[in-house]
């Protein structure tokens, strides 16, 4: 058990950090990524890239949980998914370039590569979610 702040809130060490959590902490880490890039033309050019992409898929994700469609909340989504596969380019390039000392960026790849794979199940979870609905309401009114 830990306080939270010292305002004498407890909760459990062991709580399960939500998506939402995690992508507010992924942007906060590709924050101090980025604050770390050298300021060579380089590291100026791939910083920036990562700051955009990698900052603004929870903000996607946010803008899903508040869509008006099933439609609607696949799309931002997937959107969201498509800056968080960018943001995974920028950092394995900064890896790779030695812009940063890979083994710094091991952790956050990992949690990049662990995001996709969460954010990618909940797309086609709600498209099949979706699929069926439509099966089902055509197969009811015959």
């Amino acid at each position: 058990m830990r306080t939270n702040d010292g305002h004498g809130e407890v909760e459990p060490t062991n709580a399960p950090r939500d998506l939402r959590e995690r992508l507010l902490e992924y942007a906060v880490r590709i924050i101090k990524v980025v604050e770390s890039m050298p300021r060579t033309m380089a590291g100026r050019r791939v910083a920036d890239e990562l700051l955009r992409s990698g900052t603004c898929v929870g903000a996607h994700y946010e803008e899903a949980r508040g869509a008006e469609s099933r439609v609607d909340f696949v799309h931002k989504l997937q959107v969201g998914l498509k800056e968080l596969r960018e943001s995974n380019y920028w950092l394995r390039l900064t890896s790779r370039a030695w812009l940063l000392a890979p083994r710094r960026l091991t952790a956050i790849i990992d949690e990049s590569n662990q995001l996709q794979a969460m954010l990618s199940k909940a797309v086609a979870t709600t498209k099949g979610m979706a699929k069926e609905k439509t099966a089902n309401e055509k197969g009811g009114g015959s």
